[in-house]
Order: structure tokens, then C-alpha cells, then sequence
């Protein structure tokens, strides 16, 4: 085994050791950059809202400072959905965009209308009409802020997504399922041995991750609603490395049943188990295209670790990465046309991002020890794990390099995000 290889696999081993929280604990964010050109954008609080035991408008006004994207324009007093909007006024303010809304009792409901104004063209963008509980008031404002993110950005929003995680606080390690932002955690398995590579379904329903309950590595298929779970892969030796096929019927995985980490796939319920490459290398950290036509992977079969693929039925595979000795965990963006994988550059372990059509890679994050890139399902911002003063910490870097943010839990070590996919409209 190349010593390359060897470090990977005490990096991987190192992780297990590192890893989760007390239940229920929230992960707080820092905003550390934005972007090179902010929308001024004026978020009115609704009228109606004081009925609400938490608001709406200051989970919109989070959401779109967070993105990094948005400049706030302040926004005195309510402002109902059907309010007359004085362009030229907005504008004195600095405001290119206006959004206004009502909230009114419908029973044991709430109605929540909102729209969307466009100052500069002094014009309507469309809008929202959500029933929700008082419980939604977050779902709601995620759902509002996409829409305001998708007409301004003209690409889809991502605040209504969920990430997964996991946490260690002392013995005890736990999978978390948050809302994008970090906020809502809900422990999904917790557990006094090592829980690693949480992959999300393409519908978002299930979790795979792998866990060491059996006192080895097992690959599950977790129900994100009903908490029910099933065996993916337990063969003799290692099952590692969990991913799912775009339609969610099968997994790649990483097995050692026959010797050697090697690369299968299986259906979602653990059939149909078919190897996909022999190798007289390590192969592991498999990831399907967009298209489900190729499997990249991480594999020391030249010598050290680099990244590869296969097409998703087998045959030869072709090496991606040739640029340093040490490139690992590679992911697709959502269009297929960027691949983010963890480099080593200059002894630290970096975030790049590679154009698969031209082959140019740009470094996007300046930390020592990142790993575990994962990208939003809007391809605008990758999230990985990092440390910091000893710690595991997640953090997420827009893909041109200019949005920071950190995500932390006090006194716990944060590891293995993934990053959930749009909800369904």
C-alpha cells in the first residue's frame, strides 16, 4: 500500500475518533465574506405578524443576509401584502427590490400572503400565499426567502433545505438532520461508536451512512420520517462509503469482501450486490454523475491517491486529477460541470474546484485540514469540514471563493456534512 494511501486511510481512522453532541444541539453560523455585487433588498415586516409567537420576516431577513448575496436595506414599520409602494420613496432608501405581506388567523392556522416588488422597474415579481401552524414560522420564511433568491438570482434558492451531520461530545456520537441554516437539529441515530459518510437520496426521504454499532463498519438505509432502518451492506470485512444513484434505487459502496477496498453497487435494500471495477489499489469515495452515466472515485492504483471514473455499468476507468500527488473525495455539482474534491497544497489539505470541461482548478478555502466537500443542490455553495483550534467545525465557501460562512457547536466536534436536496415543489 502507498503511503499516500496509508495517510488517507489514518485521516479516515482519525475522523472516527472525532466525531458528535447532545441532542438537540444547534449549530450557530458566522458570515465571513459576501459577494462581489449584493442586491439591496428591503424585507417589510408583515402585518399581522405580532399574532405569531415567532416571526416570518426575520427568518427571510437571515436567510438572504446569510447567502452573502443580499445587502439589507432597513424597512421601518409594517407593510401589508396589498400596500400601495411608493417606487421613488423605496428607491431613496437604496431598496432595488421590496417585499411586503400580511399574516391573518384562519382558525387554528395561520394565512401568510407575501409579494415580491421590483423598485427599479417599479414593478410586481409575483408571490406567496402559505397556510402554516405557528410552528412553520421558519419553513415558511425559508419558503419566502427561496422565492425572493430565485426571481432575484434567477437561479433556485436553497434555504429550505435540511443538512446532515454528525457530532461528538464526549463518548457519545450522533447523526443530526438541521434546516440549512443550522437551526431545527433533530438526532437521527445516536450511538457510543463512530457514525461516518451520511449520503443523502435524491428525494431527500432517506439517509445512507455507515455505523460501527456491530463493531465494525455496516451500511444502513435510515427513513428520515420514520426513523425505520434497514441493512444496506454488512459482508465480512469493511462496507464503507455510501452513495446514492440519481433515481434512488441503487448505492455505490465500498467493500472488502473479497479482498482489497473495492467498489460495488447494490440496490437500496442491499440486493443485487454487483462489483463495478477490480483494482489492485485502494478504491473508495464513490459519487455518481448527475446523469447516473459514471461513478468518480479516490483511488492509489497510480501510486497516490487520485480521483477517477467509471462508467456506472463498469469497464476501464480514466484518471480526472492530474495536478499534485494527493487529491481525494470528489463530488459533482448538481449540472455536472464542476467537480469538488479536497487537495493537498502545500502540506494543507484544501477545497478545489475543478472545471471539467477546461480542466482549471481554483482553491477556494485557506484552512489546513478540510475535508468532506458537499454541494448545494443549487450549485452555489459547497459545504465542507474544517477545524478549528483543534475542533471539527463545518464550513461553507460559495464557488467563486468570495461567501464564507463557519457553522460550530460549542464544546462538540462537527463532522461529515451533506447537503440535502431541494425540496419538491
Amino acid at each position: 500500500m502507498s503511503k499516500a494511501m496509508t495517510k488517507l486511510r489514518c485521516t479516515v481512522a482519525l475522523l472516527l475518533g472525532l466525531l458528535v453532541l447532545p441532542a438537540f444541539a444547534q449549530l450557530t453560523i458566522e458570515i465571513t465574506g459576501t459577494g462581489a455585487s449584493r442586491i439591496p433588498v428591503a424585507i417589510a415586516s408583515f402585518e399581522g405578524e405580532n399574532l405569531l409567537p415567532k416571526g416570518v420576516t426575520d427568518v427571510v431577513r437571515s436567510d438572504l443576509e446569510r447567502s452573502g448575496l443580499f445587502k439589507l436595506v432597513p424597512a421601518p414599520g409594517a407593510l401589508g401584502e396589498t400596500a400601495a409602494v411608493d417606487a421613488g420613496e423605496w428607491k431613496s432608501r437604496g431598496a432595488d427590490a421590496l417585499a411586503i405581506g400580511t399574516v391573518a388567523a384562519a382558525g387554528d392556522r395561520f394565512e401568510v400572503r407575501f409579494r415580491l416588488h421590483d423598485i427599479v422597474k417599479a414593478a410586481q415579481l409575483g408571490g406567496l400565499s402559505v397556510s402554516m401552524s405557528a410552528a412553520q414560522n421558519r419553513a415558511t420564511g425559508h419558503k419566502i426567502a427561496d422565492f425572493i433568491y430565485e426571481k432575484l438570482i434567477g437561479e433556485p434558492g436553497a434555504f429550505s433545505t435540511r443538512i446532515a451531520y454528525v457530532v461528538k461530545s464526549g463518548p457519545r456520537y450522533e447523526l443530526q438532520v438541521a434546516d440549512a441554516d443550522g437551526m431545527n437539529p433533530q438526532t437521527a441515530l445516536s450511538s457510543r461508536e463512530p457514525i461516518i459518510s451520511p449520503s443523502w437520496s435524491p428525494d431527500g426521504t432517506r439517509l445512507a451512512y455507515v455505523s460501527f454499532e456491530q463493531k465494525k463498519p455496516v451500511v444502513y438505509v435510515h427513513s428520515v420520517y420514520t426513523s425505520k432502518r434497514i441493512v444496506a451492506a454488512n459482508f465480512k470485512g469493511s462496507n464503507s462509503a455510501p452513495a446514492w444513484s440519481p433515481d434512488g434505487r441503487k448505492l455505490a459502496v465500498v467493500l472488502t469482501k473479497d479482498a482489497g477496498s473495492q467498489m460495488y453497487t447494490l440496490n437500496a435494500d442491499g440486493s443485487g450486490v454487483q462489483r463495478l471495477a477490480s483494482s489492485a489499489g485502494i478504491d473508495t469515495e464513490p459519487t455518481y454523475s448527475p446523469d447516473g452515466a459514471y461513478i468518480y472515485f479516490t483511488s492509489d492504483r497510480g501510486g497516490a491517491p487520485q480521483i477517477y471514473r467509471i462508467s456506472a455499468s463498469g469497464g476501464d476507468a480514466q484518471r480526472v486529477t492530474f495536478d499534485g500527488n494527493y487529491n481525494v473525495s470528489p463530488r459533482l455539482s448538481p449540472d455536472g460541470k464542476s467537480l469538488v474534491y479536497v487537495t493537498r497544497n502545500g502540506g494543507r489539505f484544501q477545497v478545489a474546484l475543478m472545471d471539467l470541461a477546461t480542466r482549471q482548478t481554483q482553491i477556494l478555502t485557506d484552512s489546513a485540514k478540510d475535508e468532506s466537500p458537499s454541494f448545494a443542490p443549487n450549485g452555489r455553495m459547497i459545504l465542507y469540514a474544517s477545524e478549528i483550534g483543534g475542533r471539527g467545525v463545518l464550513a461553507a465557501v460559495s464557488t467563486d471563493g468570495r461567501i464564507k460562512q463557519k457553522l460550530s457547536v460549542a464544546a462538540a466536534d462537527v463532522r461529515e456534512p451533506a447537503w440535502g436536496p431541494l425540496p419538491k415543489k
